[in-house]
């Protein structure tokens, strides 16, 4: 069993991932034009909330955000400049400027929240469905905090699939005794590589066909 609990490994893959949800909750809350406080808390719930979840089912104390509390620092400061930076200069925020570090964050945090829940001795299933959790659950509460459907739930481009997918990646690396590296970054690649092919080319999962009257 890899431990990476308290890995250089884990720290450096947290703070990719929680940058790249941040930044994508931080170009949602710009797109709906919210205020300081509004653009901070959606970027906040973007960034944590999926490794959150992950931590409270798991039991895991102290949080991942409250054990390196100045990513929250960090992270007020980066909103503040862009807001600032934002507002005397004209950018296009189109919605596919989120995706794309959405799809990083994907791949990071679906590997990283399956190796900890495979470090605590959990079932595969489990492990693969902490996994999921701590990737898709940041981008659903972005999308609910700004009004929306969250797009994992309505879009039908492969999303939790890829995260699901990636999970039994890393659970299958792992059985091999790799270098835990090996064993996130490779799922990791694949994941968000998998993401940005769905979102160029379109793929789409079966959709429901229901006749209305």
């Amino acid at each position: 069993m890899i431990d990476v609990n308290a890995s250089t490994l884990q720290v450096v893959i947290e703070i990719s991932a929680t940058s790249a949800f941040a930044l994508s909750g931080l170009i949602a809350g710009a797109r709906k034009k919210l205020d300081a406080f509004g653009v901070f808390v959606v970027t906040g719930v973007s960034a944590f909330g999926g490794g959150t979840l992950r931590d409270v089912l798991l039991d895991r104390r102290p949080f991942f955000w409250v054990e390196h509390a100045n990513w929250i620092w960090l992270m007020l400061l980066i909103c503040m400049l862009a807001m600032l930076f934002m507002r005397n200069k004209h950018i296009q925020l189109t919605e596919r400027a989120i995706l794309i570090p959405d799809a990083l964050g994907l791949g990071l945090y679906a590997a990283l929240g399956t190796q900890i829940a495979l470090q605590q001795q959990l079932p595969v299933i489990v492990c693969t469905l902490m996994g999921v959790l701590t990737a898709v659950f940041g981008g659903v509460l972005r999308d609910i905090f700004c009004n929306e459907i969250p797009k994992a739930f309505s879009d039908y481009q492969p999303y939790a699939v890829i995260a699901f997918l990636g999970g039994l990646l890393v659970l299958l690396l792992n059985q091999f005794n790799l270098a835990p590296w090996i064993c996130i970054f490779i799922p990791a690649a694949l994941m968000t590589l998998l993401r940005i092919l769905a979102i160029y080319f379109e793929w789409r999962l079966p959709g429901w066909k229901i006749e209305s009257n």
